[in-house]
C-alpha cells in the first residue's frame, strides 16, 4: 500500500456502468445501469434511453423540481431501493453551488451521480517533538466507516448555509471547537474524487482547511458522531494513511494534501507529480 494506492481507490469508477442524467440540455448527473431502470416507472418525468436519461417532464419551479424528486425518492426509500434519507439538503447541480436547480437529500446524491459539497479540516499543534495531528474515531452507529479514523471535524456542506457558517457549525459540534478559534481555520484549497459506491456514483468536491490549535486544547464531540479522539505525531498519521485502512477513505486525501503543503511529502517520493494530479481529479 502507498499514498498513490488510497487516491486510485477514491477515483475507481468504470464510465461504462453509468449514463448520463440530462435536464434541459445541461447534464445534472450519472445514474447507474440499475438506477437507470428503476426510473422506468415515472414515464411522465424521465425518458430513459439505453446511454442516457433525460427529465424532460421536469416543472420549471425549484420547488416544484424538489417536490418530483422528493416524492420519487420516497416511494424508493419505502420500497427499500434506497436507505432512508439523511436530512440535510444538497443542491442538484451540474457546476457549483450557487447553479442549483433543485435540491435533493444528502443521502440521495450518489443514486443520480450528483456532485456533493463538504468541508474537512485538519487539526495540528506544533509542540517542541514536532507536528501533531488530532484525529477522530468514528462512532459506532455511524452509517458509513463506523470505528473508522476521521479528521478532526469533517461534515457535508448544506444547502443555504455559507462555508464559513457551515465551518463554524461542524466544528462545535464534532469537536468543541468555540467560532472565535474556528474562524482562525485557513482555507488551503478544495480536493476532487470521483468513486463508484453501492449506492451510486460520488463525484465529490472538499473543501480543506488548516486549523493550528493550542498544545492544551482538548476536543469534545457534541454530536455523538465521533467516539474519541486522538492526537499523534505527524509520522505516525502519515503511516497510518500509507500502511493501513484506519481512516475513512476519502480523509485519507485531505491528510496527504496537508502532508504535502507541510513538506512531509517531499518530491523525493515516489510518485510525486502522480499524487499531486490525483488529489484535483477532474469531475465527469
Amino acid at each position: 500500500m502507498g499514498f498513490l494506492d488510497k487516491i486510485r481507490a477514491c477515483n475507481a469508477w468504470n464510465p461504462g456502468d453509468f449514463v448520463p442524467l440530462w435536464l434541459n440540455g445541461t447534464q445534472i448527473g450519472w445514474l447507474h445501469r440499475r438506477a437507470r431502470d428503476h426510473l422506468r416507472r415515472w414515464p411522465r418525468q424521465f425518458g430513459v434511453e439505453s446511454e442516457a436519461v433525460i427529465w424532460f417532464g421536469a416543472p420549471e419551479g425549484f420547488a416544484a423540481r424538489t417536490e418530483v424528486l422528493d416524492t420519487l425518492f420516497a416511494a424508493l426509500a419505502e420500497e427499500g431501493v434506497v436507505g432512508p434519507p439523511h436530512g440535510e439538503r444538497y443542491p442538484l447541480t451540474a457546476g457549483t453551488r450557487d447553479q442549483v436547480c433543485c435540491l435533493i437529500d444528502r443521502a440521495y446524491a450518489p443514486f443520480l451521480g450528483a456532485r456533493a459539497f463538504g468541508q474537512h479540516l485538519n487539526g495540528y499543534v506544533r509542540t517542541p517533538h514536532g507536528t501533531e495531528m488530532w484525529v477522530g474515531r468514528r462512532a459506532a452507529d455511524r452509517r458509513h466507516y463506523p470505528l473508522h479514523l476521521d479528521n478532526l471535524v469533517a461534515g457535508g456542506l448544506p444547502y443555504g448555509l455559507s462555508l464559513a457558517d457551515n465551518l463554524r457549525k461542524e466544528c462545535a459540534e464534532e469537536a468543541g471547537i468555540p467560532s472565535v478559534l474556528a474562524d482562525r481555520a485557513v482555507a488551503v484549497g478544495a480536493i476532487t474524487y470521483c468513486r463508484a459506491a453501492p449506492e451510486g456514483l460520488k463525484p465529490d468536491v472538499m473543501y480543506c482547511y488548516d486549523l493550528e490549535l493550542p498544545e492544551d486544547f482538548e476536543p469534545v464531540c457534541t454530536d455523538g458522531e465521533v467516539e474519541s479522539f486522538r492526537r499523534l505525531p505527524l509520522a505516525e498519521v502519515a503511516a497510518l494513511v500509507r500502511d493501513t485502512e484506519a481512516f475513512k477513505l476519502n480523509c485519507n486525501l485531505t491528510i496527504i494534501d496537508f502532508l504535502i503543503r507541510h513538506g512531509f511529502i517531499a518530491p523525493d517520493e515516489p510518485d510525486y507529480l502522480e499524487i499531486l494530479a490525483g488529489l484535483r481529479a477532474p469531475l465527469p
